[in-house]
């Protein structure tokens, strides 16, 4: 390895071979409880979310930022609670994925990316559509598991509240 006295190890500047996948999906519950979900052209509902940007961008803001893009509802990167991340593999790519909610007592969600989703709709939880996208019900199993949902395979960690806006 070499070494410049002036930066350091040439190691902390290189970055290493992307072989992972950093996503967060955000589960927006309204004052009925009901949750948020869109339906995808391919068939599959899915919750608001999406990639994080890599310009030091934080889960909170990438969650906000996703939900405004494709959605039009606002909240502030300080409503965002990170809950849990979730890693699996797609392809020989780790999927990491970043639980997320957001509690809005009202809103009415706009369809702004009609090529990817066709309607949004608030759904009441013993009424979640099928089929749901992988990372969405991974998402929804981890935030709650009294769903009996039974989404592919996905390890969970989750995060202590309070440490989650980083």
């Amino acid at each position: 390895m070499t070494t410049d006295h002036a930066t350091g190890p040439t190691r902390n500047t290189r970055p290493p071979t992307a072989q992972a996948a950093l996503g967060v999906g955000v589960v927006v519950e309204d004052g009925r409880g009901r949750v948020l979900l869109g339906r995808h052209h391919s068939g599959t509902w899915e919750l608001p979310g999406g990639k994080v940007d890599a310009t030091h961008e934080s889960i909170a803001a990438a969650a906000a930022r996703e939900l405004r893009e494709e959605t039009g509802l606002v909240v502030e990167e300080a409503a965002v609670d990170v809950f849990a991340m979730l890693h699996d593999v797609i392809g020989g790519i780790n999927r990491i994925s970043m639980a997320a909610v957001v509690r809005l007592p009202t809103g009415v969600p706009e369809v702004t990316e009609p090529h990817l989703i066709s309607a949004w709709r608030w759904t009441a939880l013993d009424q979640l559509p099928q089929p749901l996208f992988d990372p969405s019900a991974q998402i929804l199993a981890a935030w709650r598991p009294e769903l009996g949902l039974a989404p592919p395979p996905a390890r969970l960690l989750r995060i202590a509240p309070g440490k989650s806006r980083a």
